[in-house]
C-alpha cells in the first residue's frame, strides 16, 4: 500500500493505519471473520484525511485485536504481530500492529485507537511512545465503532518529537509547545510489581526531582466503570454479530455475550464515577501541571500466559481511568533491570496536550532510562 495526495515527496513520513480507520478503497474489518465480506470505504476517515493532507504516505493497515476488545493483541483470524523486542510476549491490543510496526522500525510514526489502554499499553509492551489525546480532539468520523465516550485516535512513535509531528498532521491546530520551567508533577499513589517500579522511582529519584505523592481516591472504580462502559458500548456497537452468529473468535464472543448483559444501573454507577473521578483529576491537575503513574503495574505477560485473566486484567488497571475521565495521557518506554518492558505513565489537563507533550520530552532529556531513539 501506498497512498499519498498528489506531489507528495518520496521521502514523506511514513504512516501505518490500524484497521478499525477507513481508508477509501479499503475494507475496514476491525480484525474480524465477522466483516470479512465488509465493501471497500468509500471515503477516507477524518484522520487519514488529515494525514494526507499533512503530506503523510499511508504505507500499510495494521493488525489488531478483534473489533478493538482485548488486550492482548493475539488475533486467530487475521494474525497475531509478533512483538520485535521481546517475541516471546504479547505485542498488547488493541492496537497491536500499529505498535509492532513502529517498534520494528518499518514506520515512521502509526495511528491506533485506546479506549481502554489501547494505544498505551501495546506501546509499552513493544517499547515505544504512545500518546492518548484529549478525548475529542481527534476527529473520529470514519472511525469504528462510530460511537464511544471513551475512544480517541492517537499516534505511536519511537520519540516524542514525532509523536508532535504526527500529533501536527492529525490535528492542525496542534504546535509543539517549549517549557519554560522545570513542571510540577506528582506521583499518583498506586501498586505495582517491585520490578517495575525500581525502573520507574529509581531514576528519577536520581535526579533530585521534588515528586510528591498525590492520590486520587476513585481511581479503582474509575477502573471498573471504565470496564463497564467500554462493555456497554461494544455490545451497542457489535452485538448483532452474536445474535446473528456471525464468525467471532472464541474470546470476544464470549465477551460481547457477557457485555451484552450489563444492567442498566451498573451503567448508571459507572456514569456517576466518570463524573467524580473526572472532578478529581481535575482538581489535582489545578496544582500539578501533570501526574505520573506506572503505565503498567507488571510485565507484559508472555504469549503463554495471555489466557490467564489474572496476568492481563491488571495491565490496563492505571491507563482506562484517564479514558474516563477524558485527560491526555503519554507513556515512555523502559526496561527493568532484568531487561524487560516497563513505562512511565504522565497524565496532564484537558486540552494541554502540547503542554503534555512537552513534559515528556523533558523527561526523556533529563531522565537516561527515558532517553529514546529513532
Amino acid at each position: 500500500m501506498s497512498i499519498a495526495a498528489p506531489d507528495t515527496p518520496a521521502d514523506a513520513l511514513r504512516v501505518a493505519v490500524k484497521d478499525c480507520l477507513d481508508i477509501q478503497g479499503y475494507p475496514t474489518r476491525c480484525g474480524s471473520a465477522a466483516f470479512a465480506w465488509v465493501a471497500p470505504a468509500s471515503a477516507h476517515s477524518a484522520a487519514v484525511q488529515n494525514l494526507l493532507l499533512a503530506g503523510c504516505r499511508i504505507t500499510g493497515k495494521t493488525l489488531m485485536h478483534e473489533l478493538a476488545y482485548g488486550m492482548t493483541g493475539i488475533n486467530a483470524h487475521g494474525g497475531t504481530p509478533v512483538n520485535p523486542r521481546w517475541p516471546d510476549r504479547i505485542p498488547g491490543g488493541s492496537s497491536s500492529g500499529s505498535a509492532v510496526a513502529v517498534a520494528a522500525g518499518e514506520v515512521d510514526f502509526a495511528i491506533g485507537t485506546d479506549t481502554g489502554g489501547s494505544v498505551r499499553q501495546p506501546a509499552i509492551c513493544c517499547g515505544v511512545i504512545g500518546f492518548k489525546p484529549t478525548f475529542g480532539r481527534i476527529d473520529r468520523r470514519g472511525a469504528h465503532p462510530t460511537n464511544s465516550s471513551l475512544d480517541c485516535v492517537g499516534p505511536f512513535a519511537r520519540t516524542v518529537a514525532m509523536i508532535e509531528r504526527a500529533m501536527a498532521a492529525l490535528d492542525p491546530g496542534f504546535a509543539p509547545e517549549a517549557l519554560t520551567k522545570a513542571p510540577r508533577l506528582a506521583r499518583l499513589r498506586t501498586d505495582f510489581d517491585r520490578t517495575v517500579g525500581d525502573s520507574l522511582i529509581l531514576p528519577i529519584m536520581a535526579q533530585g526531582y521534588d515528586m510528591p505523592y498525590a492520590d486520587l481516591p476513585l481511581l479503582d472504580d474509575a477502573f471498573r466503570a471504565g470496564m463497564i462502559v467500554i462493555g456497554h458500548e461494544t455490545a451497542q456497537a457489535f452485538g448483532h454479530l452474536v445474535t446473528s452468529a456471525a464468525p467471532l473468535g472464541d474470546d470476544i464472543r464470549s465477551r460481547l455475550t457477557t457485555a451484552m448483559t450489563i444492567p442498566a444501573k451498573d451503567l448508571a454507577w459507572a456514569e456517576a464515577i466518570r463524573s467524580s473521578f473526572t472532578a478529581q483529576v481535575d482538581a489535582l491537575l489545578d496544582t500539578y501541571d501533570a501526574v505520573l503513574t506506572p503505565a503498567l503495574p507488571t510485565i507484559p505477560p508472555l504469549l503463554t500466559e495471555a489466557t490467564d485473566p489474572a496476568k492481563v486484567l491488571p495491565l490496563t488497571r492505571y491507563l482506562r481511568p484517564f479514558n474516563l475521565s477524558g485527560h491526555p495521557a503519554i507513556v515512555l518506554p523502559t526496561l527493568t533491570s532484568d531487561g524487560l518492558p516497563a513505562g512511565l505513565q504522565i497524565v496532564g489537563r484537558k486540552g494541554a496536550d502540547a503542554q503534555l507533550c512537552a513534559i515528556a520530552r523533558w523527561f526523556c532529556d533529563t531522565v537516561p532510562n527515558f532517553q529514546t531513539k529513532d
